[in-house]
């Protein structure tokens, strides 16, 4: 990244943009996560310094381990899946992209995991051009 942003700077940036993400650090244990209140996949704050493993359903947690594992073993850097899930007071089904990307150091050294999360349903139902300020 080129410059430095301060504290103040970064937590609204991480809070105004239009995903959800959480941070495993090299250990598996969630960091944290923006957006706490408006969340697609609420997490209690108890989740915080806690094993990623004790986080996730039990049915995703085989597909969690091989995606983590393959991370820390440098043959994977991300990892993308959707899903449909019903979303709002109405229960619409939305479609759901869930990203996962390794974070490295400079030299490669894997420090962690981030994962994205991203109603895309309205990006769906783009159509034609919309130029700014139109």
């Amino acid at each position: 990244m080129i410059g430095k942003f301060p504290e103040h700077i970064t937590e609204a940036i991480l809070e105004t943009l239009p995903v959800e993400i959480s941070v495993l650090d090299a250990d598996d244990c969630v960091l944290g996560w923006n957006r706490h209140l408006t969340r697609l996949f609420t997490r209690p704050e108890a989740a915080l310094g806690r094993n990623v493993r004790d986080c996730h359903p039990y049915k995703s947690l085989d597909k969690i381990e091989a995606i983590i594992s393959e991370m820390k073993a440098g043959t994977r850097e991300k990892a993308s899946f959707w899903i449909d899930l019903p979303v709002g007071p109405d229960k619409r089904i939305q479609k759901i992209l869930i990203e996962f990307f390794a974070l490295r150091d400079a030299e490669g050294k894997y420090l962690g995991c981030l994962e994205v999360g991203q109603n895309i349903t309205p990006h769906r139902e783009l159509t034609g051009e919309k130029r700014l300020l139109d």
